[in-house]
């Protein structure tokens, strides 16, 4: 049983820790957790783990964000990973902070990343999770919102998901998908006082 796990964020120091790189922050906490290192290869930081008979094959494309597609396809091909074994992890703006989305497919939600990876795949039933960053925004400063960092509250709030995430993670490897999304889609995240 093989995953292919994918955060999504664009490389670069100036990018670290945005909203935008939430995905690079949830693989990067899924391996840590399972004591893996990230390497540099084709497209992407790669990390490869075993959990429980499954081998989880984790990617943050350094393609920057609107190519990830062409790092997703590489890395499905060259380790040969079904489509429903795939896990996609985006921002979301359309979703609020406290909370977190899995699904099994659907619109790309003008989410260039994932604009990406449909055209490449060729379908957009691919499984994602989406970890919500809310739109507290003011009008016309959308793309300074979601390449910001977080704010301090926010960011205890952030950890929670992060860490919930791996066990998300894990979950859908081991439950699959319809549990998994039973269990993890009902959650909220109550601010830390």
């Amino acid at each position: 049983m093989k995953y292919l796990i994918v955060g999504l964020g664009n490389i670069g120091a100036e990018y670290a820790h945005t909203r935008h790189n939430i995905g690079f922050d949830v693989a990067d906490a899924f391996v840590a957790k399972h004591n893996a290192v990230f390497k540099s290869d084709r497209l992407a930081d790669v990390a490869e783990c075993k959990w429980k008979g499954r081998t989880f094959i984790i990617i943050k494309p350094t393609t920057y964000m609107n190519l990830s597609g062409k790092a997703v396809k590489y890395w499905m091909d060259k380790e040969k990973i079904a489509l429903e074994n795939v896990l996609v992890i985006v921002d979301e703006l359309a979703l609020p902070l406290d909370v977190i989305r899995l699904r099994a497919g659907g619109s790309d939600a003008g989410h260039n990343g994932l604009k990406s990876i449909q055209e490449l795949l060729g379908t957009n039933q691919y499984p994602r999770l989406r970890f919500g960053i809310g739109n507290n925004y003011p009008k016309g400063r959308q793309v300074d919102f979601v390449l910001g960092k977080w704010e301090a509250e926010e960011w205890k709030i952030v950890l929670m998901k992060i860490e919930k995430c791996t066990e998300l993670i894990e979950a859908v490897a081991t439950v699959g998908m319809a549990r998994a999304m039973n269990t993890y889609n009902s959650l909220t995240f109550p601010p830390v006082k």
